[in-house]
């Protein structure tokens, strides 16, 4: 058995969906690749249960009975560690810049076609912090820290720290800071961002690149009008400062 496949065995979801008919077809295609699935019909009880089980994906469906899956992401963001993806009823921008303001690691538009929700998955889970110790050592890469004044950033611990205080990050936030930091001074594209993390270009329409930013200037204490650690360069993309970092 080969490393991936172990970590894919092992690797837990719960699925958030109301629509029983479509969540058993979507947890049966997802047992079939080596995913052990739990599925939870509510929002009104699907956190308790997200916090307790603490998968490392899970699937989060916006219309719900008892809460949508806004308010869910809203309320366990903050104690709960793994990957959240969004499933948005309709293709549109602002449900799914709301979702990842508050939290998501990334999103998909309902209907899903079941190989590109596989795909996305696992697009996710190889950024997560979940392989197993002992599974060889990490790419030099992977090992480095990179430090701008008081602020530092570590891809082998996956943790950010500005002077004393640690920046609580969600995965696809840490993956962005990580891919800024380590191309400070130098201005980074939506698409090059876009292609780094999700391995798609930029369509002209897609904002998750935006919120994200907006997510974490005001963790990082960026002024959001103008920000000095996060740049916009404006019809270019976003830099990450060397400097502005006492």
């Amino acid at each position: 058995m080969t490393p991936a496949a172990s970590i894919t065995m092992k690797t837990r979801i719960l699925l958030i969906e109301d629509d029983e008919r479509l969540a058993n077809l979507t947890a049966e295609y997802l047992r079939k690749n080596e995913f052990d699935v739990a599925i939870e019909t509510r929002g009104d009880t699907a956190e308790a249960r997200i916090l307790r089980e603490d998968p490392e994906l899970v699937i989060l469906d916006v219309m719900l009975p008892g809460k949508d899956g806004f308010e869910v992401c809203r309320s366990v963001r903050s104690q709960y560690k793994g990957v959240i993806l969004m499933l948005t009823a309709r293709d549109e921008d602002l449900d799914q810049i709301l979702g990842l303001e508050l939290g998501a690691d990334d999103y998909l538009a309902k209907p899903v076609q079941p190989r590109l929700l596989l795909a996305r998955i696992k697009a996710l889970l190889r950024r997560a912090p979940v392989a197993p110790a002992g599974e060889g050592n990490a790419p030099a890469s992977e090992s480095e820290e990179l430090c701008f004044g008081n602020f530092r950033i570590s891809q082998a611990t996956r943790s950010t720290h500005l002077g004393n205080e640690s920046i609580d990050l969600t995965t696809a936030e840490f993956d962005l800071l990580w891919l800024l930091a380590s191309h400070a001074g130098n201005i980074l594209s939506r698409d090059d961002l876009l292609q780094q993390l999700r391995g798609i270009g930029f369509d002209g329409l897609d904002r998750s690149i935006d919120a994200r930013i907006s997510r974490l200037r005001r963790k990082l204490g960026d002024d959001p009008e103008n920000p000095t650690r996060i740049k916009t360069v404006r019809g270019k993309g976003y830099l990450f400062s060397k400097h502005d970092w006492q």
